[in-house]
């Protein structure tokens, strides 16, 4: 049986759960590509605590990588 027809075949609600997992999955990886990005650009010797600069670098580079993902997510919807 084809993907599509066991879909069609599929309850509801367990659609509903498959989608919002797959959901979390993406959000989780997206979560994880930010934290590995951000970690390599801003902190050069890591230790117990974060220094002044690499507090504030982890910020603006969270920021400017969700910001960019809320750009590319409007240009591939068509906005």
């Amino acid at each position: 049986m084809s993907d599509a027809s066991q879909q069609t075949q599929m309850d509801p609600r367990m659609q509903q759960f498959l989608e919002e997992e797959k959901r979390k999955a993406v959000f989780n990886e997206v979560v994880a590509q930010l934290a590995s990005v951000c970690f390599e650009k801003c902190v050069t010797s890591p230790s117990s605590k974060l220094s002044s600069y690499e507090g504030t670098c982890l910020s603006h580079c969270a920021l400017r990588y969700m910001e960019s993902g809320q750009v590319i997510l409007g240009k591939m919807q068509g906005q």
